[in-house]
């Protein structure tokens, strides 16, 4: 006699051989738009259906790591936030307000980022459309690392200053400069792809530039009185390390050029260090703020 957990193993096995996954392609199926620099097989079909696209992150495909590990930190920046706001209460002190802001951003654009990747083989339209909501969550974290870089982080010397006061609203107008800028290097078909590129990569490159420079100014300038030195700045010190190799992988698409086709299926696993790196140190560090630990 067949056991009861047996049965129910056997019983899955059947339903997921029932399910019939998409086709994943080659480089040369595909149009160029979907392609990826040094990837060489694991595309999706260009066409795909929503259903397609979802059953696809069950089945092994070049853009399969990339949306889980995007999708999965989400749940645990949305932990933090339902944790500061339901259980601790925090939220009814305005001082938590902006540590508020950032978690929502840090729960926004991760999710944004895996729903882009794993809808963006729709069509060509529907690669545009998902990339575009992508940056402007990105944009919106951008955002959210600023309001809170003005309410915990500015040096004590820079506080009610001009800077100080006009820094939040400037890097709105960098979020939505930066968001357009970038949704023009995409959807800009006459200009040469590597300039688009370059805009791509500007266009988010100096908003962090601009949103760190408090930061940097605390750890890398600020010396003697007025100037904060604790555990913080090694957080930072970590942050700024992984933000720039965030930025180099990015822009270089290593390691998968060095070798094309050999990383097609697990090179996205950097983007767990492309996206998550330089919001993981922040949240620690705004959480140390509260009797609470990160870790």
């Amino acid at each position: 006699m067949v056991s009861p957990p047996c049965d129910l193993w056997c019983l899955t096995f059947t339903m997921l051989n029932l399910i019939k996954l998409p086709q994943v392609f080659n480089i040369n199926q595909v149009p160029k738009v979907f392609h990826e620099d040094g990837i060489m097989s694991g595309y999706r079909h260009p066409c795909s259906s929503a259903k397609d696209c979802v059953l696809s992150l069950f089945q092994l495909t070049n853009e399969t790591l990339n949306i889980w590990t995007h999708f999965l930190p989400t749940w645990f920046f949305l932990w933090k936030l339902l944790t500061v706001v339901l259980v601790q209460g925090y939220w009814q002190d305005p001082f938590t307000w902006p540590l508020l802001v950032f978690l929502l951003s840090c729960c926004v654009y991760p999710l944004a980022s895996s729903c882009a990747h794993t809808f963006s083989t729709m069509s060509e339209q529907a690669r545009h459309i998902c990339f575009f909501f992508d940056y402007g969550a990105l944009s919106f974290y951008s955002l959210g690392s600023a309001i809170t870089y003005s309410s915990y982080t500015f040096p004590d010397k820079w506080i009610n200053s001009t800077f100080h006061k006009y820094y939040v609203p400037m890097a709105v107008v960098n979020s939505v400069v930066s968001t357009a800028l970038a949704c023009f290097s995409r959807s800009s078909g006459k200009l040469d792809e590597k300039f688009c590129k370059c805009l791509r990569i500007m266009a988010f490159v100096y908003p962090y530039l601009f949103d760190n420079i408090p930061l940097f100014y605390r750890i890398f300038v600020c010396a003697g009185e007025g100037c904060t030195v604790n555990e913080a700045n090694t957080v930072h010190y970590q942050h700024t390390a992984l933000a720039a190799l965030t930025s180099f992988l990015f822009a270089t698409h290593l390691p998968e050029r060095l070798s094309p086709g050999s990383f097609d299926y697990i090179v996205f696993l950097c983007i767990l260090h492309r996206s998550q790196s330089s919001a993981f140190p922040r949240v620690c560090y705004f959480w140390h703020i509260f009797p609470d630990d990160c870790y």
